[in-house]
């Protein structure tokens, strides 16, 4: 499930928009990393490309925005004289994640991978091998306690409660709020429960309470999704925070319509998809999508949100969540390179990247410390391994269009990431 991050304070090793060069210049020194030559630094990257049940582009969109990044950064000479390139990619075809992995790393002729994979079996095994791992960040589990792991967000509490529930709802007029999250995966069920008890810890300063919840659902609702409209219809729902898929969401939108409910606002946490929506027609009008990075309808700034459009744009790639995850990954694997210094090895770049204390993509994601976000917050301490500043974005459907919510120069709702108590959001820009 996407995970809701954020935009925040811009790190030192930014560049802005118009593709400022900073890169670290000079001939290539000697190095006997694996997949380092004279002329390049080599990577992997594995994921779920077949059986994929959200018939979602995945492991290509991602590589897609890695790639992107990196013509990007080899248009300015690269990093320490060489070229950064994807020489290895491997389907995990959804099951087989870990023998992905191993294929990456008995070949070992690459310095570090990309995994955009729905179940991240083969995590460990590239780190236990020595590798850095930047990953689509959807398994916050098999990231936690890794510090060679890491993604356009940080491990995140999905158990725990969150202000931007309670923040979308009121956006969208709703006090009498449903969740829904399917029964088998974890994420989709902490979500729902999440969703649920965020309401009821918030209610009084909200004015919401919680008058369905669901989160056993069956995953792709082959039963449909009728008795639990008509069970939110009697209980007066006027807001839904669904935890599924989009076609799920899809599904719980068209019986909506069947059953009179086609007014009610959904909050939707995975369904960022242009093209998805615009093919729905006016079904998702209304609706709210979480967004966990700087959303493509808002302002650039001075975030590199103008250089990822612009070279996906070169590459004639369309933009899409995962591209945008992988450009964000690309970025901090080419920054840790960087703070390691021309004489890197994996180790090093894991060393230096475990110290950068505030990393944004180029402003495209709240600022992740990775010196202490390798480890989960709790609800009792969200301050120890949690983010600084708790944002989220978010996007409102309008005529099957996504419009941000608040300023496009400011498009973050933030609260004190140190407490868990309610108050106002700001909303924020820190490219």
């Amino acid at each position: 499930m996407l995970l809701a991050a954020a935009l925040a304070l811009a790190a030192c090793s930014n560049v802005s928009s118009t593709g400022g060069a900073d890169q670290p210049a000079g001939p290539a020194p000697s190095n006997g990393a694996p997949g380092v030559t004279a002329k390049q630094i080599r990577f992997a990257a594995f994921g779920t490309r077949s059986n994929n049940p959200l018939g979602t582009c995945v492991l290509d969109c991602f590589v897609q925005g890695v790639n992107a990044y990196f013509a990007y950064r080899n248009s300015q000479g690269g990093i320490f004289g060489r070229t950064l390139t994807v020489s290895q990619v491997e389907d995990d075809a959804l099951l087989k994640d870990q023998q992905a992995a191993l294929r990456v790393t008995t070949t070992n002729s690459t310095f570090g991978a990309f995994s955009a994979a729905q179940l991240a079996d083969g995590w460990s095994t590239i780190t236990k091998a020595g590798m850095p791992l930047y990953v689509w960040p959807i398994n916050p589990a098999s990231m936690n306690g890794n510090d060679a792991v890491y993604g356009s967000a940080a491990p995140v509490c999905l158990g725990c409660t969150r202000r931007p529930y309670v923040l979308a709802a009121r956006e969208a007029g709703g006090t009498r709020i449903a969740t829904l999250g399917y029964g088998a995966t974890d994420n989709s069920k902490l979500c729902a429960s999440s969703a649920a008890a965020s309401v009821r810890l918030y209610g009084a300063e909200s004015g919401q309470q919680v008058v369905y919840t669901n989160d056993s659902l069956a995953f792709g609702l082959p039963n449909g999704i009728g008795p639990e409209v008509s069970a939110m219809k009697k209980a007066g729902t006027n807001m839904i925070v669904g935890c599924l898929d989009l076609n799920g969401m899809k599904a719980l939108a068209q019986e909506l319509q069947r059953q009179g409910m086609g007014s009610v606002p959904m909050l939707h946490l995975n369904t960022y998809d242009q093209d998805f929506v615009s093919r729905a027609g006016s079904l998702f009008d209304g609706d709210y999508v979480a967004v966990n990075f700087r959303p493509f309808e808002a302002s650039a700034g001075s975030s590199q949100l103008g250089v990822y459009k612009d070279w996906m744009g070169r590459a004639r790639a369309p933009l899409t969540e995962l591209s945008m995850n992988g450009w964000i990954s690309a970025d901090l694997a080419y920054q840790g390179i960087k703070a390691a210094g021309a004489s890197f090895t994996r180790a090093s770049v894991i060393a230096a990247t475990n110290k950068l204390t505030a990393f944004t993509g180029g402003g495209l994601v709240a600022p992740i410390d990775w010196s202490r976000q390798h480890e989960e917050p709790t609800q009792q301490d969200p301050a120890t391994h949690g983010y600084a500043n708790d944002c989220v974005s978010l996007v409102k459907v309008v005529k099957g269009r996504f419009e941000p919510v608040g300023p496009a120069a400011k498009p973050f709702f933030c609260w004190p990431g140190s407490t868990t108590a309610w108050s106002e959001p700001r909303s924020m820009d820190f490219s």
